[in-house]
């Protein structure tokens, strides 16, 4: 006798806490996302400046710096959504540029489009800040034991001058330990 085996399939919490394993997951994700909002949106110099004006922002390459896999993508987009969510800022698609560019190109080029409806172009705005950072980590352990810490960085630069107007970083770290028995 062999007996079959089944499975369960059922919706979680996606904001619980999940701890499978020590690898890097979706609770460390929004961990970051809300602790860099936060900070941005509380930093002085911030709050000053998104009070007299709704500023263009786009966000550059977040780098993974750690050994695994990450989605750094999906970490930069929980962070846009919360910063543009929050009615301070606007933000610039870089991701989007050569479609867009395409489209223009298409609507004045082709003889296709209506001159009438077409977009306009030379009308789109630069961006007056750069949102970029970086996710790094080390990794300890021995035969029972195994450390993993995790910091990420996030930076505010500032296009017209070049100063850096915040920065800040989100510090994580899990262990676990695994017992062994019958020895």
């Amino acid at each position: 006798m062999l007996s079959g085996c089944t499975s369960t399939v059922q919706y979680g919490d996606p904001t619980a806490v999940e701890t499978v394993d020590i690898q890097f997951g979706s609770t460390d994700l929004q961990q970051i996302a809300a602790k860099m909002v936060d900070s941005l949106l509380t930093f002085p110099v911030v709050q000053q400046i998104t009070t007299q004006q709704r500023p263009v922002l786009f966000v550059d390459t977040v780098r993974n710096k750690t050994t695994e896999h990450i989605d750094m993508e999906s970490i930069t987009d929980s962070i846009v959504n919360k910063l543009l969510r929050s009615g301070k800022f606007q933000f610039l698609d870089k991701a989007s540029r050569d479609a867009v560019r395409k489209e223009l190109a298409y609507q004045h080029g082709g003889g296709m489009v209506n001159i009438n409806t077409a977009t306009p172009k030379m009308r789109q705005l630069g961006a007056q800040y750069m949102i970029h950072g970086n996710l790094s980590s080390i990794t300890k352990g021995s035969k029972s034991t195994r450390d993993v810490y995790y910091k990420f960085t996030l930076k505010l630069i500032d296009l017209e001058t070049g100063l850096l107007t915040w920065q800040d970083e989100k510090e994580i770290r899990k262990n676990i330990k695994r017992t062994i028995f019958g020895l």
